[in-house]
């Protein structure tokens, strides 16, 4: 749990900047090395409690910054002992780990902005394009599936209305083949996961005495979301030249997969 101090250093970092401040840190980021320290500050700010334009603010700083830095990070789990990297390239690995460190954080807290009550639709269109343009770019241009699964998981289990960012997935990003693969498979995922979970919830709430109504609301909207996103999925079209589908990464792995 966060100490008093710690809790309103926070909130002061969250509230003690304005736009023009948030745009300053953002251009000092993006301009100069020495200035890393602004982004521990804008991380901070994407969060569901910030006022949406101060999101905004930050997120587009990030975004750009986290960009140009993409291809030389090291994957999350990845780990260096000394004896594999000199002084030099030790520095170097530690400062790249911690950066993807806080590329992870942004992830998590635009998922958590994307999903939330408090964020208007504008912002909501914003962060879906965002996180989706990090599914096309930050695997090394193979399609991020993993990062894939999480949004539309976070989506299909929100506690808000979901058809708002499912029509965007709709309108946006159903019309590639591979997003509609692995929209597939997410879902698949999703239904193994609630059906597992709906018998050892089940029991746990008839032993516990929780609420079994509510129990119930949750799966139900959960079913809900699924069907609403798969009755919006395109269906496969055949088709002997694969130049026919447009693909949003560039990898076609799960091409002939989908069509065949």
């Amino acid at each position: 749990m966060a100490t008093p101090s710690k809790r309103n250093k926070k909130n002061k970092t969250t509230k003690q900047y304005g736009i023009e401040e948030l745009k300053t840190l953002g251009n000092e980021l993006l301009s100069s090395t020495s200035k890393i320290n602004n982004l521990p500050i804008l991380l901070t700010v994407v969060s569901p409690s910030s006022p949406p334009h101060h999101i905004l603010e930050s997120l587009l700083s990030l975004h750009a910054f986290f960009l140009t830095e993409l291809p030389q990070l090291p994957s999350s789990t990845a780990t260096a002992s000394a004896s594999d990297h000199g002084d030099g390239d030790q520095s170097k690995f530690i400062y790249l780990t911690w950066l993807r460190s806080k590329f992870d954080e942004f992830l998590k807290s635009l998922i958590d902005v994307l999903v939330s009550d408090k964020s208007d639709e504008t912002l909501k269109e914003v962060v879906l394009d965002t996180l989706m343009e990090f599914v096309k770019v930050a695997n090394g241009g193979t399609f991020h599936s993993s990062l894939y699964n999480r949004i539309l998981r976070s989506i299909i289990h929100s506690t808000g209305p979901a058809e708002f960012l499912i029509d965007l997935l709709t309108s946006k990003y159903f019309k590639y083949i591979d997003v509609r693969y692995f929209t597939f498979i997410s879902l698949e995922k999703l239904a193994r996961n609630l059906e597992g979970k709906d018998v050892s919830d089940d029991k746990t709430a008839s032993a516990d005495g929780t609420d079994e109504s509510q129990f119930c609301s949750n799966i139900e909207s959960v079913i809900h979301n699924m069907y609403y996103t798969i009755s919006h999925v395109p269906p496969p079209e055949k088709s002997d030249d694969t130049s026919d589908f447009e693909m949003w990464s560039v990898s076609g792995d799960c091409l002939q997969i989908y069509i065949s």
